[in-house]
């Protein structure tokens, strides 16, 4: 599976040009001609950040329907809803739970492509996302952004390749949810897990189920970022069992410092490993030259280090995302 996940261009992207390796269309206002069979080559973004082009997403929504050979339809991106920093996401999951018979070729979704000058990843509004993964059985990537209000159940998927959860702040429940679900085919997962002001209560102990990988037999890239316990979950990642079956590892957006990377180095082997992701961290010079040295053969991106600020002789340290 291609992952078009860029980084450096954007944290938080709205997925205006190209989304699970298609190009974009929005959904317009006025009716448009899609020549038939087209409708599965374009991944379609449905939002009512228009202006006043539709009374709201439900509107939008309609005009997605009218425009496109729904039964054709291979991605989905959800943009901005009315007041999303406001209301949350369960209308428009009651939608696509509702529209699902007409889906069937339905494989990736994101909800939630908001970008920081429409709400604030923290103000997103979301809602128990679980029944989007009940009602599409063969849906193979699933992202969402946003971790207020957020709601997982435990659930068994047997197509799921790709998860990733966008939050400033992911609660342990989730956490645990995804812990404790069945993905025997899921190869890619990546959790934002933010920090305590804005929810993110997740613990390493919630992420215990995880880094076993008991229920992850598939998995190749595992993603834990943005958190500012990100010395202590490099600690347990270095002993995690799933490690070992691993092509990419990303520890990067939070507050790696020298603690977690001698623990993360002094752990089982990664040189099997084709890239290790650090990006936005605390690493000294003298750190970051042995990290690279005692992994020759593996990418490793120690780019984005950061200097804590300094107030009144103490030290404060930031992730990347999360208000």
């Amino acid at each position: 599976m291609t992952i078009e996940y860029d980084s450096y261009h954007g944290y938080q992207l709205q997925y205006r040009d190209s989304y699970a390796g298609l190009p974009v269309r929005e959904v317009c206002a006025e009716p448009a001609a899609f020549p038939p069979g087209d409708s599965g080559s374009v991944a379609w973004r449905l939002s009512s950040d228009h202006g006043d082009d539709f009374a709201g997403f439900s509107a939008a929504f309609d005009a997605f329907l009218e425009q496109a050979d729904a039964g054709q339809v291979t991605a989905i991106v959800v943009g901005a809803w009315e007041e999303c920093y406001a209301t949350s996401s369960a209308p428009i999951v009651e939608r696509l739970v509702r529209e699902a018979p007409r889906l069937p070729a339905l494989r990736s979704l994101f909800l939630g492509a908001i970008s920081g000058d429409q709400a604030e990843i923290s103000w997103i509004q979301q809602s128990d996302v679980t029944p989007l993964l009940e009602a599409y059985p063969k849906l193979e990537r699933f992202d969402v952004r946003g971790g207020t209000g957020l709601e997982l159940r435990p659930v068994r998927h047997e197509s799921l390749r790709m998860l990733r959860v966008e939050t400033g702040g992911l609660s342990g429940e989730v956490a645990r949810a995804v812990a404790a679900s069945d993905l025997p085919t899921l190869e890619h997962l990546e959790l934002w897990l933010g920090i305590p002001d804005y929810g993110g209560d997740a613990t390493v102990a919630d992420l215990d189920p995880i880094l076993r990988g008991e229920r992850l037999p598939a998995l190749r890239h595992l993603g834990l970022q943005d958190s500012e316990i990100q010395d202590e979950i490099a600690a347990a990642v270095a002993f995690a069992p799933v490690v070992a079956r691993l092509e990419s590892l990303a520890l990067s957006m939070g507050t790696l410092g020298d603690e977690g990377a001698a623990a993360l180095l002094t752990g089982q082997p990664l040189t099997h490993l084709r890239r290790l992701d650090l990006h936005h961290h605390y690493l000294s010079d003298a750190m970051m030259r042995r990290v690279a040295e005692a992994l020759p053969g593996v990418d490793v991106d120690l780019s984005g280090r950061e200097d804590p600020d300094e107030d009144d002789g103490e030290q404060w340290l930031y992730v990347a995302v999360s208000e």
